[in-house]
Order: C-alpha cells, then sequence, then structure tokens
C-alpha cells in the first residue's frame, strides 16, 4: 500500500554499492518516483560472476523514470568519495538521502579469517558508512528531508554471533553504531538516521557466489523487499522518525503490505533466516557453506 502524497520524486540520493542487489532494487523504487540516483561502485567492465556494472544500473535507473549518475568510486580511499560527493552535488544541486549499502563479507572465525579480509570488511563497511556520512553531512543539512540509511543489523550483544563469526560481526555491528551515534549527534538538526535489516536472507550475488548457491537463492527473498521497506522510510518526516533499527517485514506489515508471496524468490519454500536475527545456527551455516 503507497500513500500518493508520499514520493521521492526531485530528490537525489547516493547509494553505495549500487551496481546490483538491494543497493540498485532500492535505487529502482527511486527512480520509479522520479528521483535522482548517484550510483556508487567499482564495476565498470561485466564480471563473470557479478551482474551489471555502474553504467548499465544508471541505465536502468533513467529506464524507469529516474536520472542517473554513475560514479567509480572504492569507498576506502577518502578522496574519490569526496570526489564522488562533489560530483553529485554538481550534477543535482545538493543531496537529501545517502544509502550505506555497501558491504563485504567473510563468514569465518578467528583463526580463520586472513587479517586482509578483517581490514576490507572494516574498511567497506564500517569506515565507509562513517566517511559516506561525514561526506555528505554538510549537504544533507540542507535538505529539506534528509536520511541517512544503513543496511546494518539492530545491536545486539548476543555472544553467539560474536563467537562465531568476529570478524563480519564486527564490522556489521560497527555500521550499527554509526547509525546509533549519528542518529542522536544530528537529531536536533533534522537528519533521520535509519538502520535496516532483512528478516530473511536476500537473493543477492553475495547469496549465489558465497553462501550456498542456487539451493541458497532458492531459500531468499528478492531483493525488492527491502527496496520497498526503503521507501517507506525514506519519504518519512525525518524529524518525527530516527534512530530506528528496522526489520523490513515489520516495516512493510506496518504499511498495511499483507502479501509476502510476491518477494519469495520460491513461493512455498521454506525462507532462510538472516544473519544476527535470532539465535545463530553455525551448524547449519557450516552445512550450507561447505556442503
Amino acid at each position: 500500500m503507497t500513500d500518493p502524497e508520499r514520493s521521492l520524486k526531485g530528490r537525489t540520493l547516493i547509494i553505495t554499492g549500487g551496481t546490483r542487489g538491494i543497493g540498485k532494487a532500492i535505487g529502482l523504487r527511486a527512480a520509479r518516483d522520479g528521483a535522482n540516483v548517484v550510483i556508487l561502485g567499482k564495476t565498470t567492465e561485466p564480471h563473470a560472476k557479478l551482474p551489471g556494472t555502474i553504467y548499465s544500473a544508471a541505465e536502468e535507473i533513467e529506464a524507469v523514470g529516474g536520472q542517473g549518475l554513475a560514479i567509480a568510486c572504492d569507498l576506502r580511499f577518502e578522496d574519490q568519495v569526496a570526489a564522488a560527493v562533489q560530483q553529485a552535488v554538481e550534477q543535482f544541486g545538493g543531496i537529501d538521502i545517502l544509502v550505506n549499502n555497501a558491504s563485504a563479507i567473510f563468514l569465518a572465525g578467528t583463526l580463520d579469517t586472513p587479517i586482509k579480509r578483517f581490514d576490507l570488511m572494516h574498511q567497506v563497511n564500517t569506515r565507509a558508512t562513517f566517511l559516506s556520512s561525514q561526506l555528505c553531512l554538510p549537504h544533507l543539512l540542507k535538505s529539506s528531508n534528509p536520511h541517512i540509511l544503513s543496511l546494518a543489523p539492530p545491536v545486539d550483544m548476543d555472544r553467539g554471533w560474536f563467537a562465531g563469526t568476529l570478524p563480519y560481526t564486527l564490522a556489521k555491528h560497527g555500521m550499527s553504531l554509526c547509525t546509533l551515534g549519528l542518529s542522536q549527534e544530528f537529531a536536533a538538526q533534522g537528519v533521520a538516521v535509519n538502520a535496516l535489516w532483512p528478516k530473511t536472507a536476500i537473493a543477492t550475488a553475495a547469496v549465489e557466489n558465497l553462501l550456498g548457491g542456487p539451493q541458497a537463492v532458492a531459500m531468499c527473498r528478492k531483493p525488492e523487499i527491502v527496496a520497498d521497506a526503503a521507501w517507506h522510510v525514506l519519504t518519512r518526516n525525518s524529524r518525527e522518525f530516527t534512530g530506528r533499527f528496522l526489520i523490513d517485514e515489520e516495516v512493510l506489515r506496518d504499511a498495511g503490505v499483507t502479501d509476502f508471496d510476491q518477494y519469495a524468490v520460491t513461493p512455498g519454500t521454506p525462507l532462510m533466516p538472516d544473519f544476527f536475527l535470532g539465535e545463530p545456527d553455525f551448524a547449519a551455516l557450516r552445512q550450507l557453506l561447505h556442503g
């Protein structure tokens, strides 16, 4: 159910990791309203295992009614992120929304995680969320309805997740803590800072390539469920809706959605829960990863 008075028409979004999956789905949903969507990503040439490029994503944005801008950007480098933000402002006159979607994943315990993988996850997850937010905030503060939305889990100190996948859990919770801190720091200035997390696994390249292939994908929902939930968050009044740790299905239920089969990759197939929600089952995870 969509409120006809709520829209992202004319709003400018920067989406990190917007080439494919959840990031692209959020961009396409905004574009259908007539938004300006800035895609930040590293994929400029077709890749054997990763669908699309930043340019094909921007073309899809424009095909559904939005204005697209593809910017090649490695979020690990401050100068590249700063240049991307400046280019977005020059192209569209400002920034209304930042979606921190980019994420690196490596699911292993302490002894099995190379430090280069640990560093990569913290650079792309926690550090890039902080850096992108820091660089966008001067422009967001000029917007009439500014939002930062990070794809990050609820803050939960359950020892199970930390014990089983400590490096990845630290990096994702770093994004969550950025949400917590920024939402408090900028609440008085009207910037909404929220986190959104899927209830079930989402059919992305990461699931297909790293978490079990087609068998795992069949147990997923489509990225559109997160995109639709994000739309409901990003069209809220920023001064009245901040500091929330949201679950996609709960957001949509609150909005009146009752048909969730539309989001299933394979309707009727049991759904795989996402990480960080409920008790971790590492035996099942190892089975999924290694067969």
